[in-house]
């Protein structure tokens, strides 16, 4: 007589917590397998093909992991316990990270769940007042606009106090206008000396260390979906003379007399007929997940950010992908890549022909429509409106494109027989072209209706490759003595061609 035993497949649910609250996004998986699921926001879970004899591993950042053997149970309620030494704050530091208590630099850090309490197109404006030592100055009202950032002040009168921008690890050729804000998992700013004894004189005005999302090993995909719109409105005008002011002046100067087209009984406020109400919009679809033995993360970004000036504005498509993997138990293998196509329409537009019209200037003929030009005592001037801007149709063209595409490659060895000692090699290939072009037609923008049509078109092109070679020796004594030395070995070429 002989017989079998096989292990049942169940369905086993429960809820995780810390002893208080249901923790949500707890990984729960099959040990040994790639089965697994995360907690909902209640922190409830359900995983369905669990062997009767199966063990589940439970883990979440700043906790201990758990292993709960099943033992046929349908039904496993878990409490989590604190991890003292996962809840060490982790800042990246160049070309490793450290134990916050542990850096001796001054390093200021921000998570990517914060950045994003900001709504915004681009990381410095929901990085404004939230980092000490860190300044940002806005220098342009244009859409899309990066703010100007110093670390601990300008160091240089003549040369650049920009800060050097890195990667995930990479040195970056774009700005941070190229980088989804909803992309980022971490950010760590190198402000004094420490930068230097790192990237040397290019790390002289502060260091900026971006890492961007990545996903967990054993985790099921996830997919995630986040949209904000927002109102821009102008929140003061140009105090401007009305009307009555204005007459008062030149009946005082006694000076001039109206043009042909002005009267005294009309007030023209031309920033109104200038300004509108404009929109910020941003879309984001990303899906994230792994395996037993690696992971993956990548998203698609779309954000567009109007001006209040007609035909002004800032359009950028964004992907952004990151995968790891293990090989065996001594090799690992990974990338990621950050590429973006970016618009920006009529950033030379400016508003002083508005603001320097006469206000008792009628832009308005008999019949409702709008006049080409206005005349004034002095001079004529083209009626410089919203209407007249957006009429204009193919007669005015002004835009730039770009697309920037930003890649890093990585194999890292265990040396085998050592612990501790790894060796890393890191690939970067960065490309980023830029096309600009602008058409002013005949007589637009002049009073005179024949001046000749203009036109110029602009082309650069950044090509930049880095190698590194890193060896890194890791290793903790006794569980109280930490020793870390990294060597390494850098190449890396940058050219630029404009034309």
């Amino acid at each position: 007589m002989a017989g079998s035993i096989y292990a049942q497949d169940l369905t086993v649910s429960g809820t995780v917590t810390d002893g208080n609250m249901p923790l949500p996004g707890v990984n729960v998986f099959v040990d040994g397998s790639g089965n697994g699921t995360t907690t909902d926001f209640d922190g409830n879970f359900n995983l369905s093909g669990v062997p009767s004899d199966a063990v589940l591993r439970f883990s979440f950042m700043g906790y201990e992991a758990q292993e709960i053997p099943v033992d046929g149970r349908t039904e496993i309620n878990i409490t989590m316990q604190d991890d003292a030494e996962a809840l060490s704050e982790v800042v990246v530091v160049g070309y490793g990270t450290q134990r916050k208590e542990a850096v001796t630099g001054s390093v200021s850090s921000i998570g990517g769940e914060e950045l994003r309490e900001v709504p915004s197109a681009n990381i410095s404006e929901a990085l404004q007042g939230r980092l000490p030592g860190v300044q940002l100055s806005q220098t342009s009202s244009q859409p899309g606009a990066t703010q100007q950032i110093r670390i601990r002040g300008a160091r240089s009168l003549t040369a650049s106090n920009d800060p050097l921008i890195v990667l995930n690890g990479v040195p970056f050729a774009g700005s941070l206008n190229d980088i989804n804000p909803n992309d980022i998992k971490s950010l760590d700013i190198l402000k004094d000396a420490s930068a230097t004894a790192i990237y040397g004189s290019r790390g002289a005005n502060g260091v900026v260390l971006i890492t961007t999302n990545s996903g967990q090993k054993g985790q099921e995909a996830q997919f995630s979906y986040d949209a904000f719109y927002g109102l821009k409105t102008v929140f003061g005008e140009y105090a401007m003379m009305g009307a009555e002011k204005f007459i008062e002046l030149r009946e005082t100067a006694g000076r001039f007399t109206n043009g042909p087209d002005e009267s005294n009984d009309i007030n023209t406020n031309w920033q109104n007929l200038l300004y509108e109400n404009s929109i910020i919009t941003n879309h984001n679809l990303g899906v994230t997940g792994g395996t037993e033995g690696g992971s993956y993360n990548a998203s698609l970004g779309y954000t567009k950010d109007e001006a209040v000036l007609p035909e002004q504005y800032f359009e950028r498509f964004s992907f952004n992908a990151a995968l790891n993997q293990d090989i065996g138990d001594f090799i690992r293998v990974g990338l990621s890549s950050n590429s973006n196509f970016s618009i920006r329409n009529g950033m030379n537009q400016g508003f002083f022909s508005a603001l320097s019209a006469s206000p008792i200037a009628d832009p308005y003929n008999e019949d409702g429509g709008l006049k080409r030009i206005i005349r004034m005592p002095l001079d004529d001037q083209w009626v410089y409106t919203r209407e007249s801007i957006e009429n204009l149709g193919d007669s005015w063209i002004d835009q730039s494109r770009e697309f920037g595409s930003f890649n890093n490659f990585f194999g890292e060895v265990k040396i085998p027989g050592v612990d501790g000692l790894s060796y890393r090699i890191n690939l970067g290939l960065n490309y980023r072209n830029t096309n600009g072009g602008n058409y002013t037609g005949v007589g637009v923008f002049s009073a005179q209706g024949d001046t000749p049509s203009s036109a110029s078109i602009s082309n650069s092109t950044t090509t930049r490759y880095l190698i590194e070679n890193l060896v890194t020796y890791d290793r903790t004594f006794n569980d109280k003595h930490k020793i870390n030395l990294v060597g390494l070995y850098s190449t890396e070429e940058t050219k630029f061609n404009s034309s």
